[in-house]
């Protein structure tokens, strides 16, 4: 009779790659010193083990099929796996360490876009995982118990200013708070009940708060549904280098638009 490990191998047997999320210091030195031809990636918020082939992970990412997905997807962007190759990924579902091992394909059929929001934005990943963070708070919480909406324009502020026009005074107008900073986070979120969006630097700092955008909606194709603020945020991102993150009032999912395109939708209460 076969025993556990037999029965296992055809979930560890020869990967093109080890990816191991947010690992331990002395669970990763185990693998650092695997004499094998796989290549070890860690996916992680940090790189605190001090990996050679690293994937940052912004978002938590509770469902642990968006969490591989989404290092996969970066493994592939970064050149550590390439369409085809085998993953073999080691992650913790449950609190304790590592507890999980899962078997994947590397595809191009991966390529959500995802990854790119976060890497290959012009502002800083930090600030979007940030403003993400606001957003799915104020999604699972809402204003005094009620569902609102907001619209957090991230990224090529002197541009989105231009193509935009103040609806009430500014609270930021001479401030240098960031995103990120708790109390700011409470104003934020205080804000957020009245009409406008907030406008946010590359490097966190807000802008603005308030302001009504003003892009042509011509060429602006977002999925049936979805309302004016869902329009603004894809017509602004079609015409800078921005990142619009809005927090919908009417069904609470977050989306993130890039280029004029949807490319993130999630749901606050899986994060």
């Amino acid at each position: 009779m076969a025993d556990v490990d037999e029965l296992l191998t055809d979930v560890t047997d020869d990967p093109d790659a080890i990816f191991l999320f947010s690992p331990s210091g002395s669970y990763y030195d185990q693998y650092a010193d695997l004499d094998a031809d796989a290549n070890v990636v860690v996916v992680a918020p940090e790189n605190t083990v001090g990996a050679d082939a690293f994937v940052e992970l912004p978002l938590q990412f509770d469902d642990i099929r968006e969490r591989v997905r989404f290092g996969i997807e970066g493994g592939m962007e970064q050149g550590l796996v390439d369409d085809g190759d085998v993953v073999v990924c080691t992650l913790s579902m449950f609190e304790g360490g590592t507890d999980t091992v899962t078997r994947a394909r590397a595809s191009d059929s991966m390529h959500s876009g995802v990854y790119d929001l976060f890497a290959n934005s012009r502002a800083d990943p930090s600030v979007i995982r940030d403003v993400f963070g606001v957003a799915i708070e104020l999604g699972k919480k809402g204003q005094k118990g009620k569902p609102v909406g907001a619209l957090f324009v991230v990224g090529d502020a002197g541009k989105v200013m231009n193509k935009s026009r103040p609806l009430s005074y500014n609270p930021f107008e001479k401030s240098h708070v960031h995103v990120g900073d708790p109390i700011v986070n409470v104003m934020l979120k205080e804000f957020s009940r009245l009409d406008g969006a907030f406008v946010i630097s590359d490097a966190g700092k807000i802008v603005s708060a308030y302001r009504y955008l003003e892009p042509s909606a011509e060429g602006v194709d977002i999925p049936k549904g979805l309302g004016t603020r869902h329009m603004a945020a894809a017509g602004v991102t079609r015409e800078t280098n921005a990142t619009a993150i809005v927090l919908s009032e009417s069904d609470g999912l977050v989306r993130a638009f890039k280029g004029g395109e949807l490319v993130l939708e999630l749901d606050p209460e899986e994060y």
